[in-house]
């Protein structure tokens, strides 16, 4: 005889009330906690109208704010890019003494409040700090000034690009880099036709993450900054600004642009994860261009 067939365990959702509960849930709460807040900032940023939007936009310190936090992004980017690739490279590509601790380091930025490295930053390069006095006789103006806030968001979000990195370059293992070098390929070679076309959705994904940061950035960025009013303001720090001084609609209008920013990052996020994806299953290659030393003498 045949034994009857056994009915498998119903699972969580299966049942139209549950997952109808659940999807309610979600919208509910995604609507009350981020679509809500992203449209009351568009309604109070034209609530005088395009006119009084564009004129909020238009503010000299408005302007300026803007500048300085897209210098800041064009500064700290690049080179905590470059530091990303760096330390990832050197954790997966080598073994070296202290390995696990260099891991530790980068995270560190993860664990620390901004406020706090802010405030180390004041015991550093501030005027009673270790190098303060050396930089004051020196006439370099470090804190209240645009290298500060640079090296503030530097901290900050330095460990974004290589969190992305590692896990990955961990799972890829070693042996195109080896195939590369044994075929005569220089580091430099063996990085730019190898290693970078199997990283290079990852690295833009944590370029991304680290420039919204970057321009996001206010708790380590105000300590460092003194908020002067034109000068060192940031964005995020002009709006609060504005905010105090009951100025809400050049308020809004200014938070617009960090919104803008995010709502371009979610997407250009989105675009990446897919395309990293789509690519998952298909390995890279060394590159054909690759060819033995002696093949070219």
């Amino acid at each position: 005889m045949r034994e009857p067939l056994r009915r498998k365990p119903p699972r969580v959702g299966d049942r139209p009330a549950t997952r109808n509960t659940l999807l309610a849930f979600v919208l509910v709460t995604a609507a009350l906690l981020l679509v809500a807040p992203l449209a009351v900032i568009f309604a109070q940023a034209f609530s005088k109208g395009i006119g009084g939007f564009t004129a909020a936009i238009a503010h000299p310190d408005t302007r300026h704010a803007i500048y300085l936090t897209v210098i800041t992004a064009l500064i700290a980017v690049p080179v905590n890019t470059a530091f990303g690739v760096a330390a990832a490279w050197a954790i997966t590509k080598f073994d070296f003494p202290g390995k696990r601790l260099l891991i530790v380091v980068i995270e560190i930025p993860f664990s620390i409040s901004p406020i706090v490295a802010g405030v180390a930053y004041l015991f550093v390069y501030g005027l009673q700090g270790v190098f303060g006095p050396l930089l004051d006789s020196a006439g370099i103006k470090v804190l209240f000034a645009l290298p500060g806030i640079v090296l503030a968001s530097m901290f900050v979000t330095a460990p974004f690009v290589a969190r992305e990195l590692i896990p990955l370059m961990q799972a890829q293992g070693r042996d195109l880099e080896e195939a590369a070098t044994s075929l005569g390929a220089s580091g430099w070679r063996t990085f730019i036709s190898v290693t970078l076309p199997n990283i290079r959705w990852a690295l833009l994904y944590g370029v991304v993450l680290c420039n919204a940061r970057v321009m996001g950035e206010f708790g380590a960025v105000s300590i460092v900054s003194g908020n002067i009013r034109g000068q060192t303001n940031t964005l995020p720090l002009h709006i609060e600004l504005l905010y105090h001084d009951y100025q809400t609609a050049g308020a809004f209008a200014a938070a617009s642009i960090l919104t803008i920013l995010a709502v371009f990052t979610i997407i250009a996020k989105v675009l990446l994860e897919r395309r990293g994806a789509g690519r998952s299953g298909r390995p890279a290659l060394a590159s054909p261009s690759i060819v033995p030393v002696e093949a070219t003498k």
